[in-house]
């Protein structure tokens, strides 16, 4: 047989001429830090890749001679010239983008749109962009940062969290270093818990999650903390008016081992103390990461956080809470193809209240040990795997009660303590189907098995809740038994397959249409409200009165970068729906409450809007304009046609809707050594319920509500203004320093935060008070860089 010489030199040319070769590398700056999110494109073709959160990247080309050009935030676009023959690693630093200035200043610019990508419905903030959002008291604020985004809103000035497209605080997935967060606010919401000096990057993902993320239902923030200096010992800090803090780093083993360690501290209670005071509140926090790398195809990480807030008053009353994680990880290389990272994670919120005039003191908390073992599997440059799989052990801590002095009438009492066990699987498939059209689709299959516990309460007909037709109200079902089971029992299971899928289709390279959609599911509810006098987070398990809740979100969305990436818009439209949301009876009461299922009945929750975000990203003047337009409901039906559900079976706003929420965030140079930044906000006022009326009974005057969440506070509106200013150095000094001023809420406006209703002591009318918590606000910090 015969084989025609062309065959043969088609057989020829694809094993000599068209091999491929794996060409690896880590991209860092100049000090050894490593870089996520590097563009790194082949100039002449449309190749390309990015950087992962520890600088790494590969990429497969064919035999041959290329360019590669690196970009990123703040650096100097490089260009190499490589000559691929064989599999090759490489490392490449970036240049600061303005170090040809006598004094190096680093000048953040808003990141550009990544059109191609499948990835919507995120952003991405860097530790510097954070810094120029002016906010109360002069301290850079991670949350503060975020609420200035499209869908991301807080529930008002001092409340705890965030809130992402109508969702609850505790329907966010905060990961430090993949550490989960329970509480993300020091001092009732002032400050965040997360020092942005200590920071590497952060993405938030209000859509399109990807698999390997899951448990709430609202939003993902994954944060990563930065690796120490590699080249040199350095540091930074600051003086604040209320607060300071210090970080410093530097390498152990250089070239090998790094090490990190920040602190923060606030002190307003010594000026409080100086007055004669008795009142108190301050917090400290401490983070540190240690950074080993093996060798080329390992490296190992281990981080800590341990942070408290302490609030007395008038020394009846001490509220001590915080967080404290140990994180670690290690990075694999198995091959060209494969990566994995794998985590373990030990966890703790503790809650702590002491009440003296009351005589006793209640800890309540959660502890979790997470492991998380994931894979990268890089197919060719069109396809790429992530898979992999998460488990937890979770415990429970609702309450433990004992007297604080020998006359206390308390007795010592711990409540019943929940636990559970989590596992998922995930695998998600990152594809470009042609030159246009991408995808992004996979799952996550999650089981969450509730435990046996000391005490179980048994109710006729499986009803904790009862309604009394005779008084038209829910109230509390007396347990017809108490039973317990050994934790090795499962109580009850429940497994929930959660698809994702993402489409990206771009037109060129500088405009696209993007549609996503993806199912979470969420078995730990916070029990909490928002009338409470203190920040009591109780968390729960899903189990046989509380089902998982269970996202279904769509969304579609238009992307564009504008005149040579100088300016970017985003605008998405989006739909959720929310099952099994948690609802409380009227008179629930939610402190110390052992079984929680006696105070609440499940609902449902929606929200529906749109959002849209211009950018700036080069140039003097950068910043962004975000609105959102949206609504947020929530209904609770009647279990049977005889009961009437909470505000009668009805769609009601919940807590956190905000109609219409505008931001702009803007950032002048003038020149090297005046920076001025300013930032305004705009939104619906919280919804709220207000009387109706009132009727007499005995001496007391008893309000009467109709329906919820009616009325709203006033629109919130506010104005920050900051300056930096950077002092001329000279080129033999070793530190850098600037002052920053800012003035918080620079026309005092009086936003309420609450109103009360009250009668007039002296003419006896019914009057309405707006309570607000911050006028105007200056403050003043010096920082430095060695």
């Amino acid at each position: 047989m015969k084989i025609p010489i062309t065959l043969i030199l088609l057989f020829f040319h694809f094993f000599i001429f068209a091999q491929e070769f794996r060409l690896s590398g880590t991209v860092s700056d100049q000090s050894g830090f490593e870089l996520p999110d590097v563009n790194i494109t082949i100039k002449g073709t449309n190749i390309g890749t990015v950087t992962d959160f520890e600088g790494n990247f590969e990429i497969k080309l064919e035999k041959g001679q290329y360019i590669l050009r690196f970009q990123s935030l703040s650096f100097e676009t490089k260009e190499i010239n490589i000559n691929l023959n064989e599999n090759r690693s490489i490392t490449v630093q970036l240049a600061d983008s303005q170090e040809q200035l006598e004094d190096v200043i680093v000048r953040t610019k808003i990141e550009k749109t990544d059109v191609r990508s499948t990835q919507m419905s995120a952003n991405s903030l860097t530790s510097e962009t954070i810094k120029k959002v002016p906010v109360v008291l002069g301290e850079p604020d991670v949350i503060r940062s975020l609420i200035q985004l499209p869908g991301v809103s807080s529930a008002g000035e001092g409340a705890s969290g965030f809130n992402v497209r109508g969702g609850g605080a505790d329907q966010n997935l905060i990961l430090v270093d993949e550490a989960t967060i329970f509480n993300s606010s020091h001092l009732f919401g002032l400050f965040s818990i997360f020092n942005p000096d200590a920071i590497k990057n952060l993405t938030l993902y209000k859509g399109g999650i990807p698999a390997n993320y899951g448990g709430r239902v609202s939003s993902v923030l994954d944060i990563q903390q930065r690796s120490g200096n590699s080249n040199k010992f350095s540091g930074e800090g600051s003086i604040g008016v209320v607060s300071s803090k210090l970080l410093l780093e530097g390498p152990i083993n250089k070239g090998k081992t790094t090490y990190l360690v920040s602190g923060r501290s606030s002190y307003a209670h010594l000026f409080l103390q100086l007055a004669d005071n008795p009142n108190s509140a301050y917090f400290y926090d401490l983070n540190a990461k240690l950074n080993h790398r093996i060798d080329k195809n390992n490296n190992l990480s281990l981080s800590a956080y341990y942070g408290r807030d302490v609030i007395s008053i008038n020394e009846n009353f001490e509220n001590t809470f915080g967080t404290t994680f140990v994180s670690a990880r290690w990075s694999h290389t198995f091959n060209e193809n494969l990566f994995s990272n794998m985590s373990f994670i030990v966890n703790d919120y503790f809650y702590n209240l002491n009440l003296d005039s009351v005589g006793f003191e209640f800890d309540s908390g959660v502890r979790n040990l997470n492991y998380k073992y994931a894979f990268n599997y890089l197919l060719n440059n069109e396809v790429s795997f992530d898979f992999g799989i998460e488990s937890f052990l979770h415990e429970f801590n609702p309450g433990n009660i004992r007297p604080n002095a020998a006359t206390s009438g308390i007795l010592s009492r711990q409540l019943t303590k929940n636990y559970a066990n989590e596992n998922a699987v995930f695998f998600d498939v990152d594809q470009e189907l042609t030159n246009r059209l991408s995808m992004r689709y996979g799952f996550r299959l999650s089981a969450f098995l509730r435990q046996g516990q000391r005490k179980i309460n048994v109710y006729e007909n499986d009803l904790p809740v009862l309604y009394n037709s005779n008084f038209g109200i829910y109230e509390q079902a007396d347990p017809i038994d108490v039973i317990s089971a050994s934790r090795s029992e499962v109580l009850n299971s429940f497994i929930n397959f959660e698809p994702r899928v993402s489409l990206a289709y771009a037109f060129n390279d500088n405009h696209s249409v993007k549609l996503g959609y993806n199912r979470m599911v969420q078995n730990l509810h916070l029990i909490t409200n928002s009338s409470s006098p203190t920040p009591l987070d109780v968390w729960t398990p899903s189990g046989q009165f509380i089902d998982p809740q269970i996202l279904d979100q769509i969304a579609v969305g238009y992307f564009s970068n504008l005149k040579e990436d100088k300016f970017s818009v985003e605008t998405e439209l989006f739909y959720r729906k929310i099952d099994n949301t948690i609802d409380f009876i009227d008179g629930a009461n939610l402190i110390a409450n052992e079984f929680i299922e006696r105070d609440i009945l499940m609902g449902e929750g929606r929200a529906y809007g749109w959002e849209f975000l211009f950018k700036k990203n080069t140039g003097k003047l950068t910043g962004w304009i975000a609105y959102t337009l949206s609504r947020s409901e929530q209904r609770t039906p009647g279990r049977t046609p005889d009961e009437p559900g909470i505000n009668n079976g009805k769609w009601y706003l919940n807590n956190f809707d905000k109609t219409h929420d505008v931001s702009v965030v803007a950032s002048y140079e003038l020149d090297d050594r005046w920076e001025f930044n300013l930032n305004f906000i705009a939104q619906t006022g919280q919804p709220v319920n207000f009387p109706v009326g009132q009727y007499q009974f005995q001496d007391l005057t008893i309000p009467v509500f109709e329906g919820r969440n009616l009325n709203r506070l006033p629109t919130f509106h506010r104005l920050d203004f900051g300056v930096n200013h950077y002092p001329r150095k000279y080129k033999d000094k070793s530190w850098k320093a600037y002052w920053n001023f800012s003035i918080y809420n620079a026309y005092n406006r009086m936003n309420a935060n609450s109103i009360i209703f009250r009668q007039d002591q002296q003419s006896g009318q019914n009057e309405a008070v707006r309570l607000a918590i911050f006028g105007i606000v200056p403050a003043l910090s010096y920082n430095i860089k060695f």
